[in-house]
């Protein structure tokens, strides 16, 4: 099995020299390595060598250490054959099972099977897993569906919470909580056992995200790691993340950020929560839309964040009144009651008829227009004015030939125009049919569905994003090159197709 280590905790002398020697392009690369012995006994043997003349770094490495595997085992596609068919051959190929033998790394082992996104993401995801699982539905894979759930049920008893990633380096944050809505889905595979089987992991994910509210009760503070107090009386949440040091998955790249802020803390902090959105990055979380220097996530409530902890709240009490504990059932339904009509007060804009985050620190919504502000009608939270104020939004500022943009503006950040992600698309087509809005539902599906297949057509491939404005485009922007595999995309595309066809 897989031994797990934090290298920039236990080899963090030859975790920096590895990242100052630009030897490797991308710094998970490095996080991602394994060591062919005993850590301790690789960085005694680093001490022993490094001040010698004929000392090289590379040669140090081959030796002691290997870098991480490609996420895909052999595989070519056929770009001539059904996307659907890609698929399928996709599912055995993405999935991990538990490791036999010892292997020492910063991966985090699990108990059961998994699917990774593939590229250079070699591990589980946490929001990723969610829209893996829809096309796993599609497929009939309920086996892998649970064996997924149980993987992330194991990291919240051990950990507390579900990580970004089963990665050692993602210890210290979250993900968006789609774990209910995972719930949801084994559940209607499985049966409302389900609820009640998983309900004090439910419960402990929640406490996770409400740590330190009646702390802040007490000391009348404004806000504690992910909850902040509004109106002395009002509960929301934000991202945030518990360290406030340079990733070490990308240690250069913070280190050189970190240099263009006066206060190197509070710039990671940012960075980091903004990872902990999965919206790493994003004009949305920028004062300065085109400047990441200027990030500032930890100020702002995000409207997609609040309505996921309602989704997880109603389905506690749900969970409760399964279990037949009307007490308990009736608690949560007063917290997602409460939360909605927070939701409703904070996010929802009048004038410009759409959902915007909110800034806490100055008291009002943020101008960022995004597909987040679409969560509220995925949810049933928003009223049918405000779903057909949405609707109209989405069709005039972000719809394109490709399907819909992250945001309305241009920043070369990969979560924003002129980038299309599958996740968003899903819940933006899921919200506009709860309202009745199929038309416009159907364009989206039927443009990103057909960008998905006219570019498998063209590379063989299913990316992590696409251009959704120049449809002769694949997609670009972010920390990294463009990915293929790829979990969610397959997982919603294969959602959508069943769609259209039924």
């Amino acid at each position: 099995m897989n031994t797990t280590i934090q290298i920039d905790k236990d080899l963090r002398p030859l975790f920096l020299e590895f990242h100052k020697s630009k030897l490797w392009s991308d710094g998970k690369t490095i996080a991602d390595i394994y060591f062919k012995g005993n850590p301790e006994k690789v960085l005694k043997e680093y001490y022993h060598l490094k001040n010698r003349n004929e000392f090289n770094l590379q040669d140090f490495f081959n030796t002691y250490c290997e870098k991480p595997g490609a996420s895909g085992k052999e595989y070519l596609s056929i770009p001539t054959e059904p996307v659907e068919n890609h698929i399928e051959k996709l599912w055995d190929i993405l999935t991990r099972t538990p490791q036999k033998e010892t292997r020492y790394s910063t991966l985090i082992p699990l108990p059961y099977p998994y699917v990774v996104p593939g590229g250079r993401f070699n591990e589980i995801y946490y929001w990723d897993s969610y829209f893996t699982m829809l096309g796993l539905q599609v497929s009939n894979r309920t086996d892998l569906i649970e064996s997924m759930v149980k993987n992330f049920a194991f990291l919240i008893q051990t950990y507390g919470f579900i990580p970004n990633g089963n990665r050692s380096y993602f210890l210290s944050r979250s993900q968006p909580p789609f774990f209910s809505l995972m719930i949801d889905l084994l559940a209607q595979e499985k049966g409302n056992d389900i609820y009640t089987r998983y309900l004090p992991t439910l419960e402990k994910e929640y406490s996770f995200w409400m740590k330190g509210q009646e702390k802040i009760v007490v000391e009348n503070g404004k806000s504690i790691e992910r909850v902040v107090l509004l109106n002395k009386s009002v509960f929301l949440n934000r991202y945030y993340d518990d360290c406030n040091t340079p990733r070490t998955e990308m240690y250069s790249e913070d280190n050189e950020l970190s240099t263009q802020h006066s206060d190197k803390n509070f710039l990671l902090s940012d960075i980091r929560a903004a990872c902990e959105s999965g919206w790493d990055f994003s004009s949305r979380w920028c004062s300065i839309p085109y400047k990441l220097e200027t990030i500032h996530t930890t100020d702002i409530l995000p409207i997609d964040l609040n309505c996921l902890l309602f989704h997880l709240e109603k389905t506690l009490s749900k969970s409760y009144h399964l279990k037949g504990d009307i007490e308990k059932a009736q608690f949560y339904k007063f917290k997602f009651e409460k939360r909605k009509e927070h939701i409703i007060t904070f996010f929802w804009s009048k004038e410009k008829n759409y959902f915007y985050d909110y800034d806490f620190k100055i008291g009002a919504s943020t101008t960022s227009i995004s597909l987040a502000g679409i969560f509220p009608l995925f949810f049933e939270i928003a009223d049918l004015s405000q779903a057909k104020a949405c609707a109209k939004v989405l069709k005039e500022k972000l719809l394109f030939e490709g399907g819909l943009a992250t945001t309305t503006i241009e920043t070369g950040q990969q979560w924003d125009a002129p980038n299309g992600w599958a996740p968003l698309q899903w819940i933006a087509i899921q919200g506009l049919i709860n309202y009745g809005f199929t038309g416009l539902a159907n364009t989206i599906l039927d443009r990103w569905t057909n960008l998905n297949k006219k570019v498998f057509r063209n590379t063989g491939k299913l990316l992590e994003k696409y251009n959704v404005k120049d449809i002769s485009l694949m997609s670009g922007g972010g920390e990294y090159p463009v990915q293929d595999g790829f979990g969610w995309t397959n997982g919603v595309l294969q959602k959508l197709i069943k769609m259209k066809h039924l």
